[in-house]
């Protein structure tokens, strides 16, 4: 295989979780007695641009369907970061009536919804139909396909340009990078501005945090990477923001390389310096993250395993994609943890792919009333035990396994 980015072949393995169904792939209750399509889930990184990725299986149209049951608008804490994100860009960059929003991956509209509240005009971007269908509900715009150069071309041709592109956890997800990166060069206005916010890999290494690999993430990335990769499609950082969603991520501005003025700040620079100094341009640094991946895999298997021999109940709660990387990499089945209970009615009556653990509403987690409630997405951690503290009431415990065991 070659990089999806540089096209240099790749040789340095990241890790290997076996093989796995897509993790969005979820089952009914009929699809439950047919086979599952499993790919192999592995992480190579380029020894060129330094961009780590999934290793080519799954295509695209077989992870974005119009079954994706990926819903943002059902975390309080993720609507909240998309509020102030909404505040503070409006504010930095003086948008307002007479200005047009682009979200690309705008899912049901969480993000764009307080863009629509300032009265400020905008457009989402969206490939899976239920998601479209949510974010339309709500009144917003959407254009249901792909983004890439041609859709940036035609929205442009439209008068359809951006002073603002809203990237939010999409860059990871797609398999054609360049052409999707390139297409914001063309949608911008001469000084708008796109940001992106990604997981960074500095935190998934430093984190253990392996059940962020799914085959839906096609990249796993770096500022180092991700600038080199903007540059070559006609777009320069100008600066990056640490925040601490889905485990520790960026968020990158950036300007068209053409006619974009905003001087480099010194914020780039210090990252670019942080991720130098830490390894990450060199192979040695990747090595030894398929121990401590196993080790967290090992480590969670016991503790079911002995919750088990002792005769105590476990369930988990949130059907989060990086929950089905972490059992279908541990071997999990029902007999280990009995149910999933999650919010999201799009995946209530479902099944967990591979692990095959049906998913339930919360009712169903307070009458079954584990010993322990293991909680998937472990980045949710305080929303979803204080959502959960009822739970205490009769004597349950918490559990998260990343980036290590902790019982609490």
């Amino acid at each position: 295989m070659n990089c999806r980015h540089c096209g240099f072949a790749l040789a340095l393995p990241l890790v290997d979780l076996g093989s796995a169904p897509p993790s969005n792939a979820y089952l009914t209750a009929q699809t439950l007695k047919a086979p599952e399509k499993w790919f192999p889930l592995r992480v190579l990184v380029c020894e060129r641009c330094w961009l780590a990725q999934t290793e080519d299986f799954a295509q695209a149209h077989e992870l974005f369907d119009a079954d994706y049951a990926y819903f943002s608008g059902f975390s309080s804490s993720w609507l909240a970061h998309c509020e102030r994100y909404v505040a503070a860009m409006a504010e930095r960059f003086g948008l307002d009536a007479g200005s047009h929003v682009v979200e690309v991956a705008a899912n049901d509209g969480c993000l764009l919804q307080y863009v629509q509240a300032r009265h400020i005009p905008c457009t989402g971007v969206e490939p899976t139909a239920n998601t479209a269908a949510a974010a339309r509900a709500k009144g917003i715009p959407m254009v249901q396909e792909f983004f890439g150069v041609r859709l940036a071309r035609e929205l442009a041709a439209r008068g359809k340009q951006a002073d603002l592109t809203v990237a939010n956890n999409v860059l990871a997800h797609v398999p054609e990078i360049n052409d999707f990166v390139a297409g914001f060069a063309v949608l911008l206005k001469p000084q708008g501005v796109a940001t992106f916010e990604f997981p960074h890999l500095l935190q998934l290494i430093a984190g253990n945090q392996f059940d962020t690999i799914y085959h839906e993430h096609f990249s796993y990335l770096s500022l180092t990477a991700v600038a080199g990769i903007f540059a070559a499609n006609g777009l320069t950082v100008f600066d990056v923001e640490e925040h601490p969603t889905h485990g520790g991520s960026l968020r990158v501005f950036a300007q068209r390389s053409d006619t974009g003025q905003r001087p480099r700040g010194a914020r780039v620079d210090a990252l670019l310096d942080c991720e130098s100094q830490a390894g990450m341009t060199a192979a040695p640094y990747y090595a030894g993250f398929q121990a401590r991946t196993d080790k967290v895999k090992n480590d969670f298997l016991a503790f079911l395993l002995e919750a088990r021999r002792q005769g105590q109940t476990v369930a988990a709660y949130g059907a989060a994609a990086k929950g089905n990387t972490l059992m279908n990499y541990a071997g999990i089945r029902p007999d280990l943890i009995a149910l999933v209970a999650d919010r999201n009615p799009a995946k209530q009556g479902k099944f967990m792919p591979g692990s095959r653990i049906p998913i339930v509403d919360e009712l169903q987690l307070k009458n079954f009333k584990p010993d322990y409630v293991v909680i998937l997405p472990w980045n949710l951690k305080a929303e979803i035990m204080c959502q959960l503290d009822y739970v205490r009431a009769w004597g349950g415990r918490f559990v998260t396994a990343v980036p290590h065991l902790e019982v609490e």
